[in-house]
């Protein structure tokens, strides 16, 4: 059963003072934990990842193996009938590993219900600049770092940033930035919001969130 939530937030200016106006979100939040929605969405982000393309040889792969090695009697050695066999250096594999595809795919319902729990379980380390994407005009990452040093952003900690749009600018001045991680808002996912200590939010991401995620 989902509960209701409202979070508001109150935007600084890109020079740390604090606005008159203020954003809301209203978050639909399972009444008992959602930590196994938001699980079962990262464990779809990593199988995505992975490529599936591992292979090894079975005995009927390797070459090899069409001889009987030695007689069957009278050797005094252990009986073999083929140097392909899974015992022997150089045979088979048994069990090994082969090309897969793994899908996990959780519903859209799930996917927005994990973010949405998410967004509210953060709601105390997310901080709001108004016009973040129209403060640098330049590629300069001294601008972005006087930025955050207005702003108050603790550059030691893993940080999101969530735009509505990537624009060049922004992205050059960030992209240096060891704990820093640009996002648009129409590409959140559960496990950026996951690993983030604090997550900075422009205004306009705010409604961006409201309108896909948020229904």
């Amino acid at each position: 059963m989902t509960v209701q939530k409202f979070v508001k937030y109150s935007p600084i200016g890109i020079d740390g003072q604090k606005l008159s106006s203020t954003y809301e979100l209203k978050l639909n939040v399972l009444d008992k934990s959602g930590n196994y929605l938001i699980h079962k969405d990262v464990l779809r982000h990593y199988s995505s990842q992975r490529q599936g393309t591992v292979s090894t040889k079975t005995r009927a792969e390797v070459r090899g193996g069409g001889r009987k090695p030695w007689q069957q009697k009278g050797t005094g050695r252990a009986r073999a009938g083929s140097n392909s066999s899974p015992l022997w250096k150089g045979g088979g594999v048994i069990f090994g590993p082969k090309p897969k595809k793994l899908f996990l795919r959780p519903n859209k319902k799930e996917r927005k219900l994990a973010l949405q729990t998410l967004l509210y379980n953060k709601k105390n380390n997310v901080l709001t600049i108004e016009g973040l994407e129209n403060a640098i005009s330049e590629p300069k990452t001294k601008a972005f770092l006087t930025i955050c040093q207005n702003c108050g952003v603790n550059l030691e900690q893993k940080s999101l940033v969530i735009v509505t749009k990537k624009t060049d600018a922004l992205k050059l001045s960030t992209r240096n930035i060891k704990n820093v991680e640009l996002i648009s808002a129409s590409n959140l996912n559960t496990l950026s919001l996951l690993k983030a200590k604090q997550i900075i939010l422009t205004a306009s991401a705010i409604n961006t969130i409201k309108e896909i995620y948020c229904d």
